[in-house]
């Protein structure tokens, strides 16, 4: 079984040279390189990670990109695009000729973002990213879901992940981070959409195996199946270790078992991404 984590950030330093946007501060204070991830991915027996590069580095590919290339068997990107430019569309046309490139992460949740969503900052971006074929990556809170839902019945071919499972950002307690879950649930009936189950641990106030986020991931679960539910971690601001992360989904849930917990751990993620396993 392929275990290939749905989301893990590098990044660099803030220099004056390559310097952060004024949004928030990083996971952790200082830089999480590729070579650092790939000394935790083999720690904790993961084959592969989707990098996607975090908001605090504002809209730029280029660490991920040049890890991808690297080592493009154990590395792919879901890039961040500023949709606002005035070459975005162009940038999206070209986007595939990246190589390491899989499709486009969106961080929708904030105050800074949001209203994108219904200032038609983005309109352009859905037809586009349907026909260009990109998958999109995308970080709501839970009540934004029926936002996504025209979304996804007006582009049938556009692929949509929610991120998080859509949990609110500085959610602590399975009871608040997933009050709204059956907003996100109620995405299940399109078949273009499905689920991340990425940094789960993060929202937890019980120690491992965190008795506490067993209920709403198999509620995800049956809702989204085995093939639309991925599993991630966000390793970064992780509250467990990176293989207990692993070890919450192959020996902690009797529920998830064999073909179901490949799909689960890799391989969905990896079909619906269009990157192929070995």
């Amino acid at each position: 079984m392929k275990i290939v984590d749905s989301q893990v950030h590098i990044w660099a330093a803030s220099t004056p040279g390559r310097p952060w946007p004024a949004r928030h501060a990083p996971h952790r204070p200082q830089p999480f390189s590729a070579e650092d991830l790939l000394q935790e991915m083999a720690a904790a027996g993961v084959d592969r990670a989707v990098l996607v590069p975090p908001s605090w580095e504002g809209e730029r590919n280029d660490l991920a990109l040049a890890a991808a290339q690297a080592h493009p068997d154990r590395f792919a990107v879901m890039g961040r695009l500023d949709v606002r430019a005035p070459d975005a569309p162009e940038q999206l046309a070209r986007w595939k000729q990246q190589p390491g490139m899989l499709g486009l992460r969106m961080t929708l949740h904030t105050p800074l973002f949001e209203p994108m969503l219904d200032d038609g900052s983005v309109d352009w971006l859905w037809p586009a990213a349907e026909k260009a074929g990109l998958p999109l990556m995308v970080l709501i809170r839970q009540p934004m879901a029926p936002k996504i839902a025209k979304i996804a019945e007006r582009h049938p071919g556009l692929r949509l992940v929610m991120d998080h499972m859509a949990v609110p950002k500085g959610s602590k307690g399975a009871d608040k981070a997933f009050a709204g879950l059956p907003h996100l649930l109620a995405l299940a009936r399109y078949p273009n959409v499905a689920v991340k189950a990425s940094g789960i641990p993060h929202y937890a106030t019980d120690e491992y195996p965190f008795p506490s986020l067993h209920a709403p991931l198999r509620a995800a679960f049956e809702a989204f199946g085995p093939r639309r539910l991925f599993w991630g971690t966000d390793m970064t601001k992780l509250a467990c270790s990176y293989r207990q992360a692993v070890t919450l989904y192959t020996e902690e849930l009797p529920w998830l078992k064999g073909e179901e917990l490949e799909w689960v751990m890799g391989r969905g993620l990896c079909e619906w991404l269009g990157w192929k396993l070995d």
